[in-house]
């Protein structure tokens, strides 16, 4: 049975769907912040050291962009960039504690330093250099099985990084197959398949989560709850026709849509993007973006709400749509 994912290749898999793992398996694992690696793939990253296999975690930021347990933790109001550094290297030192407990040394985690809440400005005014710097680690590593954040993640910084996971498994001439997980949100991506751990492995999962301690210290409960979740790595969902969105009128002008795809990323305010509206009343794009497109709107106004109440989404065809018998967006 061959996995559902951006990856062809087929292998022998075990009861669950998942590919049967051995000592030639080789596990990727992208990490936006230190403790998702945890909370999303603690049981499977056990299980995979446990069959012999390989284990990599590409740690995309460092979590510095984290004032209120920071604040907290430090009593102090105003954060300084210092600050914030030395933060940086305490959450590092916590994930690779929390690595040991789970059978992966340190010479695994590999950091790519990107800004914390800073992801989607990587895919939207660095696309190239980011995905050049995601391909040259997955080209590197080479993985049997890539797990990544789902694209349905409210959290921005995941979702994007699941985008550019994408767009670099697209440069691949023969990609790896890939699994995603939900931390944040209730709905995934694809059809999931569910891990379950043995008690050990249970407890490995929750030791290593408390070396998370600066998350811990004001969000304990919560990612607790998160992690005693079951591990339900998912595939892809299928691509949508037309924009998932028909947001109101009087909310138009403070709205941005930005694509993403193998030719780059394009972003325009709502009223001068290139829409067109179908006979039944559904959105398309009207320029062409390549495959696999990603399509994100997003409120330009300040928030202090992080998580996206759009977000992102994925359009089937090479353009996402064509301009040919449609009428003009309203």
């Amino acid at each position: 049975m061959a996995m559902s994912g951006t990856g062809a290749r087929s292998s022998p898999t075990a009861a669950n769907g998942l590919p049967a793992f051995s000592a030639q398996t080789r596990l990727l694992v992208v990490a936006p912040h230190p403790d998702d690696e945890t909370i999303a793939t603690g049981l499977l990253i056990q299980q995979v050291r446990a069959a012999g296999g390989e284990v990599r975690i590409l740690l995309l930021t460092e979590g510095d962009n984290n004032p209120w347990p920071q604040r907290w933790l430090e009593r102090r109001v105003r954060i300084r960039v210092a600050d914030r550094q030395r933060w940086g290297q305490r959450r590092h030192a916590e994930m690779l504690q929390a690595l040991q407990c789970l059978g992966v040394p340190a010479q695994a985690l590999q950091p790519l330093g990107w800004p914390d809440m800073g992801v989607t400005d990587q895919l939207l005014q660095s696309c190239g250099a980011s995905v050049s710097a995601l391909a040259a680690a997955i080209g590197q590593f080479g993985p049997s099985l890539v797990v990544a954040p789902a694209l349905a993640d409210r959290h921005p910084d995941h979702a994007a990084a699941h985008v550019l996971v994408r767009l670099a498994l697209a440069e691949q001439a023969d990609p790896p197959p890939l699994l995603n997980y939900l931390v944040h949100g209730r709905a995934g991506d694809g059809d999931s398949r569910e891990i379950h751990g043995t008690a050990a492995q249970s407890a490995c999962k929750r030791a290593a989560l408390a070396e998370h301690r600066s998350q811990m210290a004001l969000s304990g409960k919560r990612m607790l709850r998160l992690a005693a979740r079951p591990e339900r790595p998912a595939g892809l969902a299928s691509p949508l026709a037309a924009l998932p969105w028909q947001p109101p009128v009087w909310l138009r002008p403070w709205l941005r849509l930005s694509v993403a795809g193998p030719a780059g990323t394009h972003s325009w305010r709502w009223r001068d993007a290139p829409l067109r509206r179908d006979p039944s009343g559904r959105l398309h794009l009207s320029v062409p973006v390549g495959s696999p497109c990603f399509v994100r709107l997003a409120l330009t106004l300040r928030s202090p709400w992080i998580f996206d109440h759009w977000g992102w989404c994925e359009l089937s065809g090479p353009s996402g749509g064509t301009a040919a018998g449609l009428a003009q967006a309203d």
